[in-house]
């Protein structure tokens, strides 16, 4: 089953979501706010695709965030401990499904081409 993560009320996921939909594309959506998000997931994420390009340096979330707090964050685990925190901090959407690599944003295009690899359009 294809997993879609994110934040529910993100301009980005309706997109997607609604991009799945018209195709019948059959998912199961994660919000993190609520359906959570662990260290163990966040890792999962950050060993597959980095923690720098999941971490959103361009939101307003981390706009607001003081210059202390965002020069700690350097590490892995730094990174990982804030978007726990704040999965507003997460670059979104992420796409997961078995046995294919985690497609992280979203465009039209590279949804075709995800879902193309794995026969499901």
């Amino acid at each position: 089953m294809v997993t879609l993560y994110g934040i529910k009320n993100c301009d980005t996921i309706k997109k997607a979501r609604r991009w799945l939909e018209e195709r019948g594309i059959e998912y199961r959506f994660h919000d993190y706010r609520v359906d959570g998000l662990d260290h163990a997931l966040m890792q999962s994420f950050i060993n597959e695709l980095g923690w720098e390009a999941l971490l959103n340096t361009r939101g307003t979330t981390w706009r607001k965030l003081d210059e202390t707090t965002r020069s700690h964050i350097t590490t892995a685990d730094a990174a990982a401990a804030l978007m726990i925190e704040m999965p507003a901090m997460i670059k979104r959407p992420l796409l997961c499904a078995p046995g294919k690599p985690m497609l992280l944003g979203f465009s039209e295009s590279s949804y075709m081409q995800f879902f193309n690899d794995c026969n499901e359009v």
